[in-house]
């Protein structure tokens, strides 16, 4: 369960948004939400397709730009080190296409994720001096490779860094360093992924009358691509940069770009960040994460339309390995925590396997805090060495938890939202007690959110009221699809479509009505029934089929009206304290113990049901609302260790039934319930 919070508004400055700017009111309340809110702001968010700060704003831009065209002129060995994520390819891409066309002398070198890992390596920079390479070029990389850079220099190799990742204490000492987390940078826009800071550099070598527009026309496919992929916020340039280049990827004159669209099934649909980020950045990214990230960037290169579709075919292969891979690790984990329930009541959940595939654990771990809506990181262990990415949720540093426990670890780095690690086998069960410690001593561990944009009445939906929102498009990170609440919705009809894949769902309020979709929901997944009334969370989306258009209403979350999130989620993380060792107040630990006839009703309630397959929190709904939640959990803890349930719970599954029993047995006799009791001064 998501704890739910919907956007607080301001009705007056809606409304001052929407007369100032003469926008639809729809649109002004959602941007007053998302604090969009002066004439200046509005006006570059709606309507900004090509304007693009200076350069030279950028510290050390000047110094870069001056290096490289030295080189250029001089005809001098230039090598564009990338990366082999989306980012890194179409950094890549980018830098070395534009490079090429105004007859540089340059390559690429992309690391290999298995063997050398993030970023320039020693032994790649020696490869380079053996090839004759006088100029490095990082992209996507570059701010942590002092030493590296420093080795380079020793060759009699410079370095230009052009990065977007948080600066280490020192910065390399290289010719310049282009990365707009410097303490001394001027710049004003500082959320450019690493092809948004190569395209800057690009625009720096064209000079002080660069033509932005024509540059854009040039590259905003690909520049758009790689934005969308490094998952920075779509506002200011972003916005610009991914405006452009949907309208360009459709009309791309690269072969490679035609060849994606047509391998990922997206034909003649129209074009959207969403469908970019959802089906072209893993199809790129699958390559990096199971072999070379190079056969990504030739992709977005060639100029044979043969060899174009050949690639985009082989990595959709590598996509379908990639999602097959993930899925087998994702079995084994719902497997062992089927079997080992304490695994995922720890505030962070950390999960090791041997063998685990390193280049899909990062998705994994998304995977495991998608379902316990807990921080999560995933490690792989080979032999004594283990290795792993982890992913948080909204308001708890990772990066800085895990960096609390550097001194059990071989490597780490990331940001707050996700990090990666490097450690020895044997102190896995020591790092996860102590990234756990942290937590505990974290001022409040924050829950995994659904943030609501505003409140809908549904008499209000109409063609036209959901066209507007057409205006905040493109969505992506810091500009997400909006989200409605549909409250106190009385459900009127389930329907399975899709070969009972999917549902179709009818409700009503006060003679108004809905019908929503919950796509990969089958009817026996679904814990509500007809009558019960729900709050529904949606995205809204017009359906053109058949030249007919309808407003699509797609359920992203549904809860009951009766439940407060919030009540729940507490009462779930004291009972999972109480039962990791964790130290609770008295209160909290008296509105844990169950009375009997609260036993007597979970136990005529599950007799009844037969088996009870649905998440656990949908519990106090079905139960009347009679009983907190938190004693809930205790009764079925209670009821599985005396034998009289048999209660599964996994990723995806939770199933609880109950025993043929061969008598009366004392509840008091219940482990938890003694310690409770003991607890209980």
């Amino acid at each position: 369960m998501k704890l739910w919070k919907v956007a607080a508004l301001d009705r007056a400055e809606a409304k001052r948004i929407q007369e100032e700017n003469q926008i639809p009111p729809l649109i002004a309340t959602l941007l007053q939400i998302r604090g969009i809110r002066t004439r200046e702001e509005v006006q570059d968010f709606l309507f900004n397709d090509s304007k693009i700060a200076d350069p030279f704003e950028i510290k050390d831009m000047d110094k870069a730009a001056a290096r490289v065209r030295q080189a250029i002129d001089s005809g001098e060995s230039i090598c564009v080190y990338g990366d082999y994520d989306a980012d890194g390819v179409t950094s890549t891409a980018l830098l070395f296409s534009y490079l090429e066309t105004v007859g540089a002398n340059v390559s690429f070198y992309i690391p290999s994720r298995e063997t050398e890992g993030y970023g320039i390596n020693k032994a790649a920079v020696d490869k380079l001096h053996e090839q004759g390479v006088s100029l490095i070029v990082t992209v996507d990389n570059g701010i942590a490779a002092g030493e590296e850079i420093a080795h380079a220099k020793a060759l009699g190799i410079d370095t230009v860094v052009t990065d977007h990742h948080q600066p280490l204490a020192e910065l390399p000492d290289a010719v310049a360093v282009v990365d707009l987390h410097r303490r001394d940078c001027p710049s004003r826009f500082k959320s450019l992924s690493g092809v948004g800071v190569a395209f800057k550099l690009i625009m720096a070598l064209e000079g002080e009358y660069a033509d932005t527009d024509t540059l854009l026309d040039n590259y905003a496919d690909i520049l758009s691509l790689g934005t969308i992929g490094d998952i920075v916020d779509l506002r200011g340039e972003n916005r610009v940069f991914v405006k452009r280049g949907l309208e360009s990827m459709m009309n791309s004159d690269r072969p490679g770009i035609h060849a994606l669209l047509r391998a990922s099934g997206i034909g003649d649909k129209p074009l959207t960040a969403g469908r970019v980020s959802f089906t072209l950045v893993p199809r790129i990214n699958a390559v990096g994460r199971l072999g070379s990230s190079g056969k990504s960037v030739h992709l977005l290169l060639t100029e044979d339309f043969n060899e174009a579709e050949e690639m985009a075919k082989a990595m959709s292969e590598d996509n379908t390995e990639r999602r097959e891979i993930e899925a087998r690790i994702v079995d084994e984990i719902d497997t062992m925590i089927q079997s080992n329930p304490s695994l995922a009541r720890d505030s962070v959940i950390v999960l090791d396997g041997e063998g685990w595939h390193h280049g899909v654990v990062g998705i994994v771990a998304s995977r495991v805090k998608e379902a316990f809506g807990k921080p999560a990181i995933v490690l792989s262990r080979d032999g004594d060495k283990a290795k792993g990415s982890g992913r948080s949720v909204e308001g708890f540093p990772l990066c800085d938890a895990i960096a609390a426990c550097g001194d059990l670890l071989t490597h780490y780095g990331g940001h707050p939202m996700a990090a990666g690690l490097s450690l020895d086998t044997a102190n896995i069960e020591l790092f996860r007690k102590r990234i756990n410690q942290f937590a505990s001593e974290f001022s409040k561990m924050p829950y995994d959110t659904l943030r609501i944009d505003c409140k809908l009445n549904p008499a209000y939906l109409s063609l036209s009221a959901v066209d507007e929102l057409k205006h905040l498009q493109p969505y992506g990170a810091g500009n997400p699809a909006p989200v409605f609440g549909f409250f106190n919705m009385t459900i009127d009809n389930i329907i399975p479509v899709g070969n009972q894949k999917h549902l179709r769902l009818l409700f009503s309020r006060a003679g108004a009505s809905l019908t929503a979709m919950y796509f990969f929901t089958e009817p026996k997944d679904f814990p509500y029934q007809k009558g019960d009334v729900v709050d529904v969370a949606a995205t809204l989306e017009i359906n053109d089929y058949n030249g007919t258009k309808s407003v699509s209403v797609i359920i992203k979350d549904i809860k009951a009206s009766a439940e407060d999130s919030e009540k729940i989620l507490n009462a779930n993380r004291a009972f999972e304290t109480f039962v990791t060792g964790g130290a609770l107040p008295q209160p909290v630990l008296r509105r844990l113990l169950p009375e009997r006839s609260e036993f007597a009703a979970v136990y005529r309630f599950l007799r009844n049901q037969g088996e009870y397959a649905f998440a656990p929190e949908t519990l106090p709904y079905r139960l009347g609302g009679k009983i907190n939640f938190g004693r809930i959990r205790v009764i079925l803890e209670a009821m599985k260790q005396l034998g009289l349930i048999t209660y599964i719970e996994g990723m995806g599954t939770t199933r609880i039934s109950l025993n043929p029993t061969g008598g009366k047995v004392s509840l008091e006799s219940a482990p938890i319930i003694k310690a409770l009791k003991e607890a209980i001064q």
